[in-house]
């Protein structure tokens, strides 16, 4: 690609939509800015984006008719693409795009091909479509009834049962016998209650919590395979279905046994990044998207269990030999060459701030990178803080009766643990081939 200055390059427009109070928006949000784009964004009030310097515009997330909200942003920015940061946005936009033609073009530019839109929220239909593409994912069905899970115990120990439509570990419950498949059957097949959304919108302040219930559709429950070993993940950022650049992780330690990775370290993973290209090529993706995996303790193949189709806590990231998935993406949509790392991350464990010192703590901790983003300390000094929401009186009084659920957290091996595995797995399997 012909290198160009970036002075004869228009900035792109972006527009980055945030209903989640993660840290992971704003992150990106500064390496966009950062990166030459003229940024604006749409989120909740007193949102930690709101800290970050060089924004064009903040616009309030309006919680009572949040679909409107969204339309009135995109349609007054005009912005040349979306950056959707948690999955009850990217239904928003399925939806928009099925009741606004005018919006469509500029949804299909920033998600990739409609068609594979219901694909892309479905972990049973994702699923499907890796394994046809000869990937390797963890054995998964749909649960119709508690019959289902009654047969699937009565083959196998373990289970893992899901809910569409929620992120975060949210709507995951690992179960060891049938007694505990069926409580969670029961517990993710309830109906969304209006109460609960009211609940989400006024103590949580997700402004899309209301519309989440009243446009939920049945749930759609399935069971997985427990597979024994350690997860990891990969973020990609690709255009019409081409990938153009990707980072894979091993997670060294997650919130809870279902919650987020807070301390990683990157991995270089043949088999994850295929299945990244292949995907991305199948669903003509467009943007950011993640895939979790869990790497088999026995084989150390990395079987892959489901998609976030947004950006993920990867996106900011910058490596000396790569630079940043944001950067790359940014780069490419100008048409430019992919920028080199300004602060490469040093070799080794990193540490997500803030999550890993807001988790419980973790024998990784002293031996990892902290990625503090020193360069916008308003946006630093807001995430020491716990999120707004929890800050004020509301919260803190429906929580004194109702406690938050700290979860341990758990902690697997270093990377080089996962090689050397790797490396005896297959001694012992070309041992038994000569034999």
């Amino acid at each position: 690609m012909e290198s160009r200055p970036f002075t004869e390059v228009r900035r792109p427009s972006v527009l980055i939509v945030a209903a989640k109070w993660w840290p992971l928006s704003a992150r990106v949000a500064s390496a966009l800015v950062k990166h030459g784009c003229a940024v604006s964004a749409l989120c909740p009030p007193r949102h930690p984006i709101a800290k970050v310097s060089g924004l064009k515009r903040v616009i309030r997330y309006a919680g009572i008719d949040s679909l409107s909200s969204l339309r009135s942003a995109l349609t007054s920015t005009r912005p040349d693409f979306i950056v959707p940061c948690d999955d009850g946005v990217v239904a928003q936009l399925h939806s928009l795009h099925s009741s606004d033609p005018p919006l469509r073009a500029l949804i299909e530019d920033s998600l990739g091909d409609p068609l594979g839109f219901p694909i892309v929220c479905s972990r049973e239909l994702l699923l499907k479509a890796a394994a046809q593409l000869g990937i390797a994912v963890a054995h998964t069905q749909r649960v119709l009834g508690p019959e289902d899970l009654i047969r699937w115990h009565q083959q196998a120990p373990m289970s893992v049962v899901k809910v569409d439509g929620e992120s975060g570990g949210n709507g995951v419950r690992i179960c060891g016998s049938i007694e505990e498949a069926l409580e969670a059957w029961r517990d993710l097949t309830k109906p969304p209650h209006m109460i609960t959304g009211w609940k989400r919108l006024l103590i949580d302040r997700d402004p899309i919590a209301l519309w989440r219930c009243g446009n939920r559709p049945a749930a759609a429950i399935t069971v997985q395979q427990m597979i024994r070993g350690r997860p990891a993940n990969c973020m990609a950022a690709c255009r019409n279905g081409k990938l153009i650049s990707i980072v894979s992780v091993a997670v060294l330690a997650a919130d809870g046994p279902t919650g987020a990775a807070v301390i990683l370290q990157r991995i270089r993973n043949e088999a994850m990044e295929t299945a990244a290209r292949l995907l991305a090529e199948r669903l003509k993706i467009t943007g950011f998207f993640g895939l979790d995996f869990m790497i088999a303790a026995d084989t150390n193949v990395p079987y892959l269990i489901e998609m976030n189709p947004r950006s993920t806590q990867l996106g900011h990231l910058e490596f000396a030999d790569q630079g940043s998935l944001v950067g790359a993406f940014s780069a490419h949509w100008c048409g430019i060459p992919a920028p080199q790392a300004l602060n490469p991350i040093p070799a080794g464990s990193i540490a997500l701030f803030p999550q890993a010192l807001k988790a419980v703590a973790s024998r990784h901790h002293d031996s990892s990178y902290l990625d503090v983003p020193w360069d916008e300390p308003a946006l630093q000094a807001e995430l020491n803080l716990l999120p707004w929401p929890q800050r004020q009186w509301a919260a803190r009084l429906y929580h004194a009766f109702r406690p938050i659920d700290r979860t341990a957290a758990v902690e697997y091996d270093k990377a080089e643990d996962i090689n050397a595995k790797a490396t005896r797995v297959a001694r012992r399997r070309a041992d038994v081939a000569v034999q």
